[in-house]
């Protein structure tokens, strides 16, 4: 087999950073279903690479023709297709012309219908670059982007304009048009440093041509160099750059030829927050924070320019000016938001629509104070004046100065202005961590008080969606109602807390219900419902089966705490007894006879015949009690080894009496009413009929 090599570029303008690494990923799974699709072999790799001008496909050990094609083709039932004397009929005439075949060429196959005229050929590849003419500009187009724009009247649309392709199979120039070019073998280099066109031969020829046309097309190399130079740059004034990853990466994805510069700013700026200094660096300007040996930030900072600047000095001056402006502003909003004490600000959400239909931000902050103050009541009855206090003041500083500047400091401006106010530190960091988690699997909150305030700030915010009909839909969740029911879940959990999860709701919906007018029971069903899936999708991801989870959650998800131990207990015991699968059969047993049971029945041990259903009762008797202290305790383990002991007298009962016996009425109610409660009590550690037997 002939191999050969594609190279495939699309230069554009600049590409927002958020946008390629989804992008680059996209495309590669694109044109990798493109070869698979169109059989062409792919002996080597496919890569994509990229910077904010242009998107990168490698492909190595391609075939240079498509796979034959076998076709098995069907045809007239022979008994059509010939008469009696053997000879084709005008069935098996047209299916040998419409086939391109001579009739004697015609087959036959045997199928469980009958006999059918068959033919089988052999249909020749097409060369892989006549092939790759037409998909390749489907592959492009089908990228996804966040955003795609259109420009000119080309009638195309993408991430941004399309300045040049490059397409080259074998070192030879596959031509397509696309958004108004053809494609050729010119590529370009650094926007700045190297415009001009630059004709390359093949892969190898493109990568070294770049590297002194000032583009770093790997977007692993770039990082690593960011990295390098920003650690360079900081220990010029002996300090070490911020350790942040996405920082890097957003800094990679806009730059061709990376080059650091070192910085410096007023050190009387560092009388303002940390965060504050750390904000303005990085969500503006995309500079990284430079500190001390003892992790103090300096007057520092490190940006990373796209060019290599001529004077260095005059590039640094620059960023100085420009992060110099930004520090006075935020200077002058953090002593502008000082001058009012952050509780005054609670009346300035009046003035904030939280949600049309669910009122102001104010509305919403009572809300979730009351159903702190409900939680706070059970869950740390000697803390509850500390939740009222965080619940009230954790949405102030939403209205500052700072936070209006930059959002993502809420939360952090609020814990700062109220330790500046001299509030405990409880207090103040509860601000900040009810607001935790920020993302799945992130921290926790640190105390109990910021975990009510938390959870009842989301679950007020789940409640109040689902109210007016806002839940989420596929892939829209536009209030990130999932994420917040994990936080809920992963709270509960965290804290080991035990509270019933219907009641939370309850009150949420109570406390909603003053305002707006809702189906209060089919938005409870709703909300419990998303909460159970939530959770049951979380453990999925955490490794548990899903007959597992459901047997479990089945049972019973009021409480959450003692779920995890539950699954793990159970997991355990399946995959080490023997003992496990006729315990599951015996249970299934006892639902199959009880699936039509609509009423509980009283159980009278004088209406026993057989010695089997007295024998069974007895076991009940003797391990029901056992059985509920031990699920009491959470020894889920100890529970199911008590279980277990139902299996003999259990199968012994079905064998030697007829529980739906039609003898009897009362013997049949008394029977079934035996098999109800042995359920009912297996059923407060798992509903076994989920598990797959």
């Amino acid at each position: 087999m002939i191999l050969a090599e594609l190279l495939l570029e699309i230069g554009t303008e600049e590409i927002p950073s958020g946008y390629l690494d989804e992008g680059l990923k996209a495309f590669k799974g694109l044109a990798q279903k493109c070869l698979e699709d169109n059989r062409i072999r792919l002996e080597g790799n496919l890569e994509t690479h990229g910077t904010p001008r242009r998107l990168v496909l490698v492909g190595r050990g391609i075939s240079k023709t498509q796979e034959d094609l076998i076709q098995e083709i069907t045809g007239p039932p022979l008994q059509v297709a010939y008469d009696d004397a053997g000879k084709p009929t005008q069935a098996a005439l047209g299916f040998a012309r419409k086939m391109g075949v001579s009739v004697e060429e015609l087959g036959s196959i045997q199928t469980p219908k009958g006999e059918y005229v068959h033919i089988r050929r052999q249909v020749p590849g097409q060369a892989t670059d006549v092939l790759l003419k037409e998909r390749l500009p489907e592959v492009i187009a089908a990228i996804p982007w966040p955003k795609s724009m259109r420009w000119g009247d080309v009638g195309f649309s993408f991430v941004r304009p399309i300045h040049w392709v490059l397409c080259l199979f074998d070192g030879k120039v596959i031509p397509f048009e696309m958004a108004g070019l053809t494609s050729g073998r010119t590529t370009r280099g650094h926007r700045f440093m190297a415009p001009e066109p630059i004709e390359v031969t093949g892969v190898a020829d493109y990568v070294e041509k770049m590297r002194p046309a000032w583009v770093v097309i790997d977007p692993d190399e770039r990082e690593m160099r960011v990295e390098e130079m920003v650690r360079e740059a900081a220990q010029t004034v002996g300090g070490s750059p911020a350790d942040d990853p996405e920082l890097r990466k957003t800094v990679t994805h806009l730059v061709e030829y990376p080059c650091a510069v070192c910085g410096s700013f007023d050190h009387a700026f560092l009388s303002l927050p940390d965060e504050v200094l750390i904000t303005a660096m990085k969500e503006h300007q995309k500079y990284f924070a430079v500190y001390d040996h003892d992790g103090k930030l300096m007057p520092h900072f490190v940006a990373v320019n796209n060019t290599v600047p001529r004077e260095a000095s005059v590039v640094q001056r620059g960023h100085e000016r420009v992060l110099r402006a930004r520090l006075t502003d935020a200077d002058f909003f953090y002593k502008e938001d000082r001058k009012r004490p952050l509780l005054d600000r609670l009346e300035d959400l009046k003035r904030v629509i939280y949600q049309t239909e669910l009122g102001t931000s104010h509305d919403k902050v009572a809300r979730f104070t009351r159903l702190s103050e409900y939680l706070a009541s059970t869950l740390l009855p000697e803390k509850v004046d500390e939740v009222r206090q965080i619940a009230r003041l954790c949405k102030c500083d939403l209205v500052t100065l700072m936070v209006s500047e930059f959002p993502s400091l809420q939360g952090v401006m609020g814990k700062a202005y109220a330790e500046a106010e001299g509030y405990p530190e409880e207090i103040a960091s509860g601000i900040y961590e009810h607001y935790l988690p920020t993302r799945a699997g992130g921290s926790l909150p640190g105390s109990g008080t910021a975990a009510v305030v938390s959870i009842a700030d989301r679950m007020d915010t789940i409640a109040g969606c689902f109210a007016v009909g806002l839940e989420p839909t596929g892939s829209a969740d536009p209030f990130a109602l999932r994420r917040h029911a994990l936080a809920i879940i992963r709270i509960i959990e965290g804290m080991k807390w035990s509270l019933s999860l219907t009641q939370f709701i309850d009150k949420a919906l109570d406390l909603l219900s003053e305002g707006i007018s809702f189906d209060k029971e089919s938005i409870r069903l709703k909300v419990i419902t998303f909460m159970r899936e939530r959770y049951k999708n979380m453990m999925l991801s955490s490794g548990y089966g899903s007959d597992l989870t459901e047997a479990v959650i089945s049972a019973g998800f009021d409480d959450i705490r003692p779920l995890r131990a539950k699954l793990d207990q159970l997991k355990a015991f399946s995959e080490a007894s023997d003992q496990f699968h006729g315990l599951a059969l015996t249970v299934k047993r006892v639902k199959n006879i009880l699936k039509n049971q609509k009423r509980l029945f009283r159980v009278d041990p004088n209406l026993f015949r057989e010695p089997s259903e007295l024998a069974l009762w007895k076991t009940f008797q003797t391990l029901r009690q056992d059985i509920r202290h031990v699920l009491e305790q959470e020894a889920f383990s100890e529970a199911l080894s008590l279980m277990v002991q139902f299996k003999a007298p259990v199968d012994t009962f079905f064998d030697q009496v007829e529980v739906l016996t039609q003898e009897s009425r009362p013997l049949q109610e008394n029977r079934v009413g035996m098999l109800q409660q042995i359920s009912r009590l297996m059923d407060r550690m798992a509903d076994f009929s989920q598990f797959s037997i």
